[in-house]
């Protein structure tokens, strides 16, 4: 005989301010941290405008990734503060930390009033958000889940999932309101600081919502009763059972999960303004709207997950999104910028070099130069966004470039002045770029044939794979440790998946592309950890739906 479905469950006043109160909150610290993501390409250019354009790009990018960087420290210091004295004041600290270290952004000198200075003031800021944060979301899904009733889970913490899609298109609508405000010209040069100076305001209204919250009553419980962890990162990490499903955690849902979160929301922001030249606002548009028409579904796939299980739909997102990635991304392209597709097609680029001087064009303390004749051509056709093979040519000869049937034979600049290697980049630059217009490579996206409706589509499939991915987690990693040390275990794996192999998403992807010569290769990084996790996943993790989380505290 089947067991009896569980009793329907009205949610109370007080479960409705516990979701909204955490989740509204949250929605506003993921704000203040993908404020950056967001005006990478601005950024760059006033922290970084000390190196070339495509070292500072990339400089950027790991300043961003210096903020995931140092996430899972975040979740052993506020972890370890959680299991001890409570959820409630950790998140709030959190929270505290994130929003006066993103206002401080908006008041920083740019590098060109006080040199170094500026980027590591930059930096800094990111470290302390980062820090910040990885505190915040172990402690926002334990909360909820220790307030929701047995069987609504899945649903009930899903409203925290949202919260990092809904901070980041937060955080695109005031950068579109504020450029269109102030118009772009004034925006790249002052109009940047005005969306993280006005995140004090968000900081203060977040910090008078959670002081009205009360503590998780499991923890409270288990406070009253003196069964606290005096210890909670030895019980966590010390102790083979705890960290091995810490390390089972990591690989076979968290490192999945990000790339796929990371994939489908900011690198495919990265992807149409950096790669395929569309103008930003269109592209923050876009995403936008991706990201309006997919939020819901991290609900669908939370409450679906109280009935069929985490696992299956954590898993199946993994796998749709390894399959698909590389022929949806060229369909973006084929959309948003078709000339650009055509004359890949119709007019292939060969370098031609020495391999002894085509090196790894990835330079992330700005002391190594590319001084070769093949790194300056390779880093040229990049920055262009041009597909290219790479072909040897005799020991000691200089790199050529060829365009169609035309040949442009480039230069080396070891020895050179840093004037005169300028003067000669700009001016290969120049005649390469002629050359590409000239078989029918854009310079940027033509308005006209952007087809928007399909764009909005691929865009909206890849957000629905990250709610796949994303709905059910929290659930399931609340479900997988014990109350006593369910802060600082959960948050650990989390923060490694999503600060590590999620936040060197951008910076990994744009090295391999730039490596490779093919706007497409650095696809290869969130396919293979997605399929990593769903065989991991799939052989390793249980299914958690229906385990009672107070069991055995």
């Amino acid at each position: 005989m089947a067991p009896a479905p569980p009793p329907a469950h009205v949610i109370t006043t007080e479960e409705l301010k516990v979701i909204f109160a955490s989740s509204l909150g949250t929605i506003f610290e993921w704000y203040d941290f993908y404020l950056y993501g967001s005006l990478a390409t601005i950024l760059a250019r006033q922290f970084f405008s000390g190196v070339d354009e495509n070292t500072g790009f990339i400089f950027a990018l790991l300043a961003f990734a210096a903020g995931f960087i140092v996430r899972p420290f975040g979740a052993l210091i506020f972890g370890r503060l959680g299991d001890m004295i409570g959820r409630k004041s950790v998140f709030l600290l959190t929270i505290l930390i994130m929003g006066s270290a993103t206002f401080i952004v908006g008041l920083l000198p740019s590098y060109a009033s006080v040199g170094i200075g500026a980027p590591i003031a930059l930096v800094t800021m990111r470290i302390l958000q980062g820090l910040a944060l990885g505190g915040e979301y172990g402690g926002a899904a334990t909360y909820v889940a220790e307030h929701a009733p047995h069987h609504k889970r899945g649903m009930f913490t899903s409203w925290i999932q949202t919260t990092a899609t809904l901070g980041l298109l937060l955080s695109l609508l005031i950068i579109l309101g504020m450029r269109s405000a102030v118009g772009e010209e004034a925006f790249q040069d002052w109009g940047w600081r005005i969306p993280f100076l006005v995140s004090i305001f968000l900081l203060a209204v977040s910090v008078w919502i959670r002081m009205s919250l009360n503590e998780s009553p499991a923890f409270a419980r288990m406070k009253a009763q003196g069964r606290t962890s005096r210890a909670p990162l030895t019980e966590s990490f010390g102790r083979w059972k705890n960290m091995k499903i810490v390390i089972l955690a990591l690989f076979g849902l968290t490192a999945g999960q990000a790339v796929v979160w990371y994939t489908g929301q900011l690198y495919a922001l990265f992807f149409l303004i950096q790669t395929l030249k569309v103008d930003g606002q269109t592209a923050n548009l876009l995403i936008a709207a991706s990201l309006l028409l997919g939020t819901p579904f991290f609900i669908v796939f939370g409450a679906l997950s109280d009935k069929i299980g985490r696992k299956p739909i954590i898993m199946a997102g993994c796998l749709l999104a390894a399959l698909t990635y590389f022929p949806i991304f060229k369909a973006i392209t084929h959309y948003a910028n078709p000339a650009l597709e055509a004359a890949q097609a119709s007019a292939p680029v060969v370098v031609k070099a020495d391999p002894a001087e085509c090196h790894f064009l990835f330079n992330p303390t700005g002391v190594k130069k590319f001084d070769s004749s093949c790194d300056i051509a390779r880093t040229a056709l990049t920055q262009a966004s041009v597909n290219y093979e790479t072909v040897d040519s005799p020991a000691g000869s200089v790199a050529a470039i060829q365009i169609g049937a035309q040949v442009l034979t480039g230069f080396d600049a070891t020895g050179l002045s840093a004037e005169e290697a300028a003067r000669q980049t700009a001016a290969f630059t120049k005649q390469m770029t002629t050359a590409l217009k000239a078989a029918g490579y854009p310079g940027k996206a033509d308005p006209q044939q952007v087809n928007h409706g399909m764009l909005l589509f691929l865009l909206f499939v890849l957000v629905l794979f990250v709610t796949m991915v994303y709905g059910p987690i929290a659930a399931l990693l609340v479900e997988l440790f014990p109350t006593r040390i369910r802060y600082t275990s959960m948050s650990l794996p989390y923060h490694l998946g999503n600060g590590w192999f999620g936040g060197f998403l951008p910076t990994t992807t744009f090295a391999l592309v730039a490596f490779r010569g093919d706007i497409y290769y650095g696809l290869w990084y969130p396919v293979l950890i997605a399929l990593m996790t769903f065989m991991v996943g799939m052989l390793c993790i249980r299914e958690t739906r229906g385990k009672d989380i107070y069991a055995g505290d």
